[in-house]
């Protein structure tokens, strides 16, 4: 488990180890606060390199666990790391980054009353307001 120095290369490693074994790699996160340190890690357990042996005309299967760490104690890289969570995030949920609205959809003009069409009104569907009852007045003697 050594260090990588260059956040572009462990950026760069940490999502191609993902995309080649998303089942099995795990992201951890960990901040030393005695140090005040940001320390990544992705690994997988399982990655298996083919090799043929001439020899012996036989496909050996060798397992060799992948580990990637990086360590920082600087403020700099904290969007970086920002970016990354995102981006690995949006890969283990399976979904895209929502895009910005275009220039088209900026320029149409919308009337307050296409904004009030689209809010329900209260007391139309059947669902009672919050399910709380209101509590009977005591009776007088």
């Amino acid at each position: 488990m050594v260090y990588i120095s260059s956040w572009q290369e462990y950026q760069e490693a940490a999502e191609a180890l993902y995309e080649k074994s998303p089942n099995t790699a795990r992201y951890c996160v960990k901040w030393r606060a005695a140090d005040g340190k940001l320390v990544l890690k992705i690994t997988d357990n399982t990655t298996v390199s083919k090799t043929f042996d001439s020899r012996a005309f036989l496909l050996i299967n060798r397992v060799r666990i992948q580990c990637l760490k990086f360590k920082t104690s600087s403020s700099v890289f904290l969007n970086r790391f920002e970016a990354l969570n995102l981006s690995l995030m949006q890969k283990m949920t399976n979904r895209q980054a929502k895009l910005k609205p275009g220039p088209s959809q900026i320029d149409t003009p919308h009337t307050a009353e296409q904004d009030r069409s689209s809010t329900p009104v209260p007391g139309t569907s059947g669902v009672s307001s919050g399910g709380v009852k209101k509590k009977k007045p005591k009776k007088k003697k």
